[in-house]
């Protein structure tokens, strides 16, 4: 299938006024898995919301509502974070996590995510540094979820102390990061990932798709363009990288990497 065709669902989606995260999640999967029936793992996540709906209590209190997904989820259906394979694309891919029952902060926090929405339980995701949370969606609820952590709940406080464990290092938090993120947002940070998982493992194809699936969400990134133009240098596929690099300069011709990118454009344009 044509690269361009396994990024069509994708690219549609996002295109949409409001974006069905859990539908882009999918639909950026069948890049890597053509056959991929996003249908099917739909059904798999109202499968576990309808068996969560039949033990909420009465009383819906934010607090026993996210007690009852984490038993089911982390205890029950046995979803846990990815510990010794954490680099794994697959661990991106929402339909390998939903099939391996194994992800990343990201990738789990959209499946509880995607739970809390069939339950009319309306959540958040949060961004922080090298770790991803989420949160009710409710004035005053101060807690956090960590999905990778068998959905802990977390205060302020534990927020930034997970940042310290994840840095090696006392860190301040900016209370900034505890803001929710859009699900535009969450698909960039997610391809982000998988970008530089795939330039670590040298699948430099995959890794230029995915930087245009990054732009295709994103357009304004423009230091987004100057990385593949300069990806395209490295791989003398010069004709595609003076597009971008051009197209960097026009939009950015003050920057501080400007003369570096002047000198590379001269040199392409003369064998060119």
């Amino acid at each position: 299938m044509d690269n361009q065709l396994r990024w069509h669902n994708f690219y549609r989606e996002v295109s949409q006024p409001k974006i069905d995260l859990t539908k882009a999640c999918l639909y950026f999967a069948q890049a890597e898995y053509p056959d991929l029936r996003p249908q099917e793992y739909l059904k798999v996540l109202d499968t576990i919301a309808a068996e969560i709906e039949v033990q909420l209590p009465a009383e819906r209190y934010p607090l026993k509502v996210i007690q009852t997904i984490n038993r089911h989820l982390f205890e029950i259906w046995g979803l846990k974070g990815n510990q010794k394979n954490y680099y794994d694309p697959d661990n991106s891919f929402l339909h390998r996590v939903l099939e391996r029952k194994l992800g990343i902060p990201i990738s789990l926090s959209v499946v509880y995510l995607a739970i809390a929405q069939r339950l009319n339980f309306p959540m958040q995701g949060v961004g922080l540094p090298g770790h991803f949370l989420i949160r009710p969606e409710f004035e005053n609820a101060e807690i956090f979820v960590d999905p990778f952590n068998r959905g802990e709940i977390l205060f302020e406080a534990d927020c930034q102390q997970r940042l310290a464990e994840t840095y090696q290092h006392k860190f301040q938090l900016d209370r900034n990061w505890l803001a929710p993120v859009s699900n535009k947002q969450i698909l960039g940070r997610m391809l982000n990932n998988l970008k530089f998982i795939y330039l670590h493992r040298r699948e430099i194809d995959k890794a230029l798709s995915t930087m245009s699936a990054i732009l295709k969400l994103e357009p304004e990134k423009t230091a987004e363009i100057r990385d593949r133009g300069l990806l395209y240098y490295q791989l003398n596929r010069w004709s595609e990288a003076i597009i971008d690099l051009e197209y960097y300069l026009k939009v950015n011709p003050s920057s501080d990497d400007a003369p570096i990118i002047e000198v590379l454009l001269a040199k392409m344009n003369r064998v060119s």
